[in-house]
């Protein structure tokens, strides 16, 4: 498993998928907020720098999940 490093405290657990490796899984929120703290970011920059150079990268199956928690009427009222 492939850990994102520098981002222990938005760690929320292990992702699994039939027929595919587990994967450590982030709290997207939590990881701007690790970017604006450690690196004193601006919360656009911490998001853009979060999507272009962490999100953005894929190493493989083993690739880290980033979670934006939204609820699920949220994701209906997208839909309609």
């Amino acid at each position: 498993m492939l850990l994102a490093d520098g981002f222990n405290r938005a760690f929320i657990g292990i992702g699994h998928r039939a027929g595919s490796n587990d994967v450590a899984v982030y709290d997207y929120d939590r990881c701007a907020k690790v970017l604006m703290r450690r690196d004193d970011m601006t919360q656009e920059e911490a998001y853009e720098f979060l999507d272009f150079n962490v999100v953005g990268s894929y190493v493989g199956d083993l690739t880290p999940i980033f979670v934006e928690r939204v609820s699920i009427k949220e994701v209906m009222n997208e839909e309609s």
